[in-house]
C-alpha cells in the first residue's frame, strides 16, 4: 500500500493556512509546510508565518529549522519532506504538505531525482560578476535566450538560481530540467488540493494583507535582520516584502512606494503560482471566492479527501 498524503497548494493569500488547520481538525492530520520561506527564523512577518495560537495544537514542521543565511534546496527539502511524510503515516496520522512554492512540492509528490549536475566555481564567478555590472534583469534574459523553459520557472530576483541554470547549460548544453527528472506517478496515495479564487477578489485579499504586514512591524522586523547581520543581499532577504523594506531603510526609494511594490509584486508572484500549479496533473480545484459557509466546506472536503484516501 502507498503511503497516504494530502496537499494543498494556491497562491498566497488565498486561504490555505486557515482551511488546512480545520482540515486537520477533522482528518487527524499534521502539516508539513511547502513554503521555501517559511524554513527561516525571525522572519515572521514577512513570510506570513503560521503563528502557535493559529496552529490550534496540529504539529507543524519545517518551519524555524534554519537561520536567515544558512542555503536551502530543493533536494533538502524532498528529502526532509518524505522522512515526514513516513514517520506521519507511521503513526496512523495524515500527512499534510501546504504551501505555495510549487518546485518543492512537486518534488515530493512526483519523487523528482536530482542527477548530480556539474559545478565550476570560475563560471559561477564570472556570471556573478555579470549580474552585479548588468544588472539581474540582464542575467535572467541570458538565461531566457538558452534555457526559456527555466527562465519562465524563475524569477528575476532569484539570481542564485538563475546563475546556477546557466552554469549547467554552458557545461552539458542542456537545460536545468534534464537534471530533475520526475515519476509520471506519485509514489503516494495522493489527494491533491487547488485553492483558486476570483482575481480581484485574491489581488484585494494580498493587499489587506500587505498592509496588516505594515500595522504588525514589517520594516521593524526588516531592520533587525540588518542590524543582526543578515545582509540584503541573502537569498532570504531577497523574498517580496524584505527586499522592498530593504531598499527603503537603505534610502534608496520611500515608504508608501515600498509598499506599493510588496502589493505589485505579490499579485504577480500570485499569477506565476497559478500558471504553475495550473500545470500539475491530478489536482482538484477549490473555488474560495464564495466559501462563506466554512462549515459545509471543511465537510464536502473531508469526504471528498476520505474518499480518495480509502
Amino acid at each position: 500500500m502507498k503511503e497516504k498524503l494530502l496537499v494543498i497548494v494556491g497562491p498566497t493569500a488565498v486561504g490555505k493556512t486557515a482551511l488546512s488547520i480545520d482540515l486537520a481538525k477533522q482528518l487527524n492530520g499534521e502539516i508539513i509546510s511547502g513554503d521555501s520561506m517559511q524554513v527561516y527564523r525571525r522572519m515572521d512577518i514577512g513570510t506570513a508565518k503560521i503563528t502557535p495560537d493559529e496552529m490550534e495544537s496540529i504539529p507543524h514542521y519545517l518551519i524555524d529549522i534554519l537561520d536567515p543565511d544558512q542555503p536551502y534546496s530543493v533536494a533538502e527539502f524532498q528529502r526532509e519532506a518524505k522522512s515526514l511524510i513516513a514517520t506521519i503515516n507511521a503513526r496512523e496520522k495524515l500527512p499534510m504538505i501546504v504551501g505555495g512554492t510549487g518546485l518543492y512540492i512537486q518534488s515530493v509528490i512526483y519523487e523528482y531525482q536530482f542527477s548530480e549536475a556539474p559545478k565550476d566555481e570560475a563560471l559561477r564567478l564570472k556570471w556573478e560578476e555579470f549580474a552585479h555590472v548588468h544588472g539581474k534583469e540582464a542575467l535572467h534574459l541570458r538565461l531566457q535566450e538558452v534555457d526559456p523553459i527555466t527562465a519562465e520557472r524563475l524569477h528575476t530576483n532569484d539570481v542564485k538560481r538563475v546563475i546556477r541554470a546557466l552554469e549547467i547549460y554552458q557545461l552539458t548544453g542542456k537545460p536545468m530540467a534534464e537534471f530533475q527528472k520526475r515519476s509520471p506517478e506519485s509514489p503516494y496515495q495522493l489527494c491533491l488540493l487547488g485553492l483558486t479564487m476570483e482575481r480581484s477578489l485574491l489581488y484585494e485579499r494580498i493587499n489587506h494583507r500587505v498592509d496588516v504586514m505594515m500595522s504588525q512591524g514589517l520594516v521593524q522586523e526588516v531592520e533587525s535582520l540588518l542590524n543582526n547581520g543578515y545582509p540584503g543581499s541573502l537569498t532570504s532577504m531577497q523574498g517580496i516584502g524584505y527586499k522592498e523594506v530593504v531598499q527603503y531603510l537603505e534610502g534608496k526609494i520611500p515608504l508608501e512606494e515600498a509598499v506599493e511594490l510588496i502589493k505589485k509584486n505579490s499579485r504577480n508572484f500570485a499569477k506565476r503560482q497559478l500558471t504553475w500549479f495550473r500545470s500539475m496533473k491530478d489536482i482538484h480545484w477549490l473555488d474560495m471566492t464564495n466559501a462563506g459557509d466554512r462549515l459545509s466546506l471543511v465537510e464536502n472536503i473531508r469526504t471528498f479527501v476520505a474518499g480518495k484516501m480509502c
